[in-house]
């Protein structure tokens, strides 16, 4: 669409929350542009056709807390099918390079971790997650390395009150095409302008100004959106400075994790929705799905420094790492079998810098400083201004409405 100078509310960033923000505002009486640096919708949400055969998320893929999830009834007014299967985390063993026995020590001793982390959490202490570990235990390493696919970070660097606020009803569905196809369809209605790089919001005047790579903008209400990395990073600067946010977002860092998909050759002979990991007593190591929705490939997951070390590595490192470790737990004869088709390097991504949000031991508060309106005239959302869903997409796209309907507030509008 057309790049307009003046509107009424200018919303940041084209992810979940500032579309869910878009949609909010439909129907009233308001001028509304979303204004996005990338070339496409999503943001960390992202499908792409990694072969013909072979469907990705390179973002976000499962659809947290189903029944509570706002993107389902979105995914069946858009008739996007939804997959209800089991994920394949606990179950579903595939190989001998975990033995049952071993997974089934394990998951006691994960499931002890997370009942000591509970009991702190209700002393009310924000402590790291970490010392709710039982020293020695010699499974420690791989709950830490779960914690990296889970919150992006290690358990030290997770804060123990934002664990337990953080909402899971153990629900979680996939989109057949794609969540951030799913997302994309949603957003298609909305006034964006894409590769619109916003650089400073100026707010010292009675009326906003944005500059961006576009031009300048001027707005009565903003919504920002961004990842919290680029607030802390002042990748997008405030003027008049709002140090109170940069320091939220600064205690609410984006940790990494990233995917890889892999084609499969023979894909017949595995398993559909097989669950591939090592009793490897370290957290160094991934996690792998065999034919998700029975596809001809295997998807990696990554997490925490690790996955920041094989980003740093190069491009293909992800992949080739992956292909060596499942050599190691399968034997060497299905390297000719695999063949690396996309992977995602989420921490060098220019306008995300991450995956997802965690708070820093004693900064679970600042989710709510980073939510709170500035002078009824800037507004903030984003999966990490999320009380309860952060970390998800409809976490952010539920503060995207929040953060409309305080815009209407404010103006006095229904």
């Amino acid at each position: 669409m057309s790049f307009p100078s003046s509107v009424d509310v200018a919303i940041i960033g084209a992810g979940a929350a500032g579309l869910g923000a878009a949609h909010a505002l439909q129907g009233t009486a308001l001028s509304v542009i979303v204004l996005e640096a990338r070339n496409r919708l999503g943001g960390r949400a992202w499908t792409v056709q990694a072969s013909p055969d072979v469907t990705f998320d390179v973002g976000c893929g499962w659809l947290h807390s189903a029944d509570k999830n706002s993107f389902v009834p979105i995914a069946r007014a858009l008739d996007f099918e939804l997959n209800k299967d089991l994920p394949p985390w606990r179950e579903r063993a595939y190989g001998n390079a975990f033995p049952q026995s071993e997974r089934d020590d394990f998951m006691r001793a994960m499931d002890a971790f997370y009942q000591r982390l509970w009991q702190a959490a209700q002393k009310g202490k924000d402590e790291p997650a970490s010392l709710s570990l039982e020293p020695g235990n010699r499974w420690n390493p791989m709950i830490d390395a779960i914690s990296t696919y889970i919150n992006g970070c290690e358990l030290e660097d997770m804060s123990t009150l934002d664990w337990d606020a953080y909402e899971d009803s153990e629900l979680n569905w996939r989109v057949r095409r794609g969540y951030g196809a799913l997302i994309a369809a949603y957003g298609a209605p909305c006034p964006v302008a894409l590769n619109c790089h916003v650089t400073l919001i100026d707010h010292s005047a009675k009326r906003v100004r944005i500059e961006t790579s576009q031009g300048t903008q001027t707005a009565d209400k903003v919504i920002v959106t961004v990842p919290t990395n680029l607030i802390a990073d002042e990748a997008i600067r405030f003027s008049p400075p709002l140090p109170r946010k940069v320091d939220a977002a600064a205690g609410l860092p984006l940790g990494v994790d990233d995917k890889v998909t892999l084609a499969l050759s023979d894909a017949e002979a595995f398993p559909s929705e097989g669950n591939l990991r090592g009793a490897t007593m370290r957290t160094e190591m991934g996690t792998y799905h065999i034919r998700p929705f029975g596809q001809p490939c295997i998807e990696g997951f990554f997490g925490g420094s690790f996955a920041r070390q094989l980003e740093a590595a190069g491009d293909g490192t992800i992949a080739a790492h992956s292909i060596d470790e499942i050599a190691g737990l399968l034997g060497n004869d299905i390297r000719l079998k695999l063949k690396p088709l996309y992977e995602s390097r989420w921490g060098h991504d220019p306008f995300a810098r991450g995956s997802y949000s965690h708070a820093l031991p004693g900064h679970a508060g600042d989710r709510a400083v980073l939510a709170e309106r500035v002078e009824e005239r800037l507004f903030f959302a984003g999966e990490a201004t999320s009380p309860n869903f952060f970390t998800t997409a409809h976490g952010a796209r539920d503060s995207g409405e929040r953060a409309a309907k305080e815009v209407l507030a404010a103006i006095g509008e229904r």
